[in-house]
């Protein structure tokens, strides 16, 4: 019996499950490109590194090194891989650091100083990035692992002292190795949990599409890694921005991303784009007034001389429930229903109808991705008026059919496509785009396979988008770092 409960609970929570309007997998291919732009910006973060002084004494000498500084970074060998529950692991070996720093010897009274060069080689660093949900939906970089070490250090003393700095100079370099031993970790903890999170704060979560509509690109559920790719399913709901509450409810099927030969891969199910038809028919866009000069010349010409001469007619187009959209292996398709008014307007004096019918549409719709917007081209395929008070309404409408499918295609589908080329954007941060994009339509939802293009360097984005924060207050410890 309680098993029985158990399932039948199981069952019942998952007919409540929302299913995401939009996922996103990023595949191994991605990891290449990826850790080289990585790179280039630990290589930068890693430059800033900040060592103490170092003094001491030994015998008769006193010693104090400071100033130090990493002038460069050289990374021989270095892995990003997906690894489940990390979701990131960057583990670079047999790195090297050239470092310059100040040094100052006092021997009784005989002193020197000057600058030196010194390098720190066999660096090795495992940082692991755990990506999360945070409570507003946006993905986070939660948790940042990190082990790092330097197995040696040279430095080529010189100067008055050269034989002295040489007795001292296994003191000074292990001292130097322990410091930059716990320096590694706090820098790179710094540009995971700060400057990495402002690089995703570009990603949209809720933001507006135009003036009448937003969209909802929440994540659902924290990211899950495998050992091949990194999946994140996203609401994907459109809204209208007068009712920022309201919801859709989500009773598309989920879209499915099997597919691992291209860099990202992007799924849209029908629910994604029957949110938005509703939006924009919930804020009262989907419908056109065309008076007088503004009505295509031929279909004047007709209506004139079906019904009255010179008088001024209005021709009023509204959609009269939210279209619908189906998706197949054959392509695309958007189903509309709208009444189609044509009425007289005489000068000073109230309008008059002169003819009510109903029209059926069918369009097939084209998706794209550009950069980082989806686009749609809509094409006019299907077309059908009648009337709903009788048969014979119906075939008297007939000779309007051609001239008002005319119409739609020269003066409605125009605008149309103007509004839905420019596109919506989808969830990338700052600076990456999309290139060599091919849709693919399954039963219910469509998937796009695409590169990625980094537009701007990391570091650009960053920098445009680094909080005003105090390094050490995000840092941990420096037990953090293997020494």
């Amino acid at each position: 019996m309680a098993l029985f409960g158990a399932l039948f609970l199981a069952l019942l929570a998952g007919a409540h499950a929302e299913f995401p309007g939009c996922k996103i997998r990023v595949t191994s291919k991605a990891l290449e490109l990826v850790k080289q732009e990585g790179l280039r910006f630990l290589e930068q973060e890693l430059e800033t590194i900040t060592i103490p002084d170092l003094r001491g004494k030994e015998g008769h000498f006193y010693y104090n090194i400071s100033e130090v500084k990493v002038t460069e970074l050289q990374l021989t060998s270095s892995e990003l891989d997906f690894q489940p529950q990390q979701e990131l692991m960057l583990q670079i070996t047999n790195a090297s650091l050239g470092l310059r720093f100040r040094r100052q010897l006092l021997y009784w009274f005989f002193y020197d100083g000057g600058y030196i060069n010194a390098s720190a080689e066999g660096v090795s660093i495992r940082t692991g990035l755990e990506l999360s949900r945070d409570p507003a939906g946006r993905m986070k970089v939660s948790n940042v692992s990190c082990q790092a070490s330097v197995s040696r250090m040279h430095a080529a003393f010189g100067g008055t002292f050269k034989k002295v700095y040489d007795f001292l100079s296994t003191f000074i370099t292990s001292g130097m190795r322990f410091l930059l031993n716990q320096q590694i970790c706090p820098v790179l903890y710094h540009a995971g949990t700060v400057l990495l999170n402002s690089l995703l704060d570009t990603v949209p979560v809720r933001s507006s599409v135009d003036e009448l509509v937003g969209i909802d690109y929440s994540l659902m559920k924290d990211p899950v890694a495998s050992t091949s790719n990194l999946d994140m399913d996203f609401r994907g709901a459109f809204f209208p921005l007068t009712e920022r509450n309201w919801s859709l409810p989500n009773r598309a099927v989920e879209p499915q991303l099997q597919e691992e030969e291209r860099m990202v891969y992007v799924a849209f199910s029908e629910f994604f784009f029957d949110s938005a038809m509703e939006s924009y028919f919930r804020a009262g866009a989907l419908q056109l007034l065309l008076v007088g000069d503004k009505v295509p010349h031929d279909l004047d010409m007709l209506l004139r001389a079906t019904y009255f001469g010179s008088i001024v007619l209005l021709l009023e187009l509204r959609v009269l429930a939210p279209p619908r959209c189906t998706i197949k292996p054959s392509g695309t398709t958007i189903s509309v229903t709208a009444s189609v008014t044509i009425a007289l307007v005489p000068p000073d004096q109230p309008e008059v109808q002169l003819s009510s019918m109903t029209m059926d549409a069918r369009l097939s719709a084209k998706m794209a991705l550009r950069g980082k917007a989806l686009r749609t081209q809509l094409d006019l395929r299907r077309f059908r008026i009648y009337s709903n008070h009788s048969a014979l309404e119906s075939l008297a409408l007939i000779p309007l059919q051609a001239p008002l499918k005319t119409m739609l295609q020269i003066g409605v589908m125009p605008m149309l496509n103007e509004r839905t080329w420019r596109g919506v954007q989808i969830p990338l941060p700052e600076g990456i785009n999309f290139v060599h994009e091919v849709v693919t339509n399954h039963a219910g939802f469509l998937t796009i396979g695409a590169d990625l293009h980094f537009a701007k360097g990391l570091r650009e984005v960053i920098e445009k988008n680094r909080p005003a924060d105090v390094r050490a207050s995000t840092a941990p410890t420096p037990s953090t770092a293997a020494v």
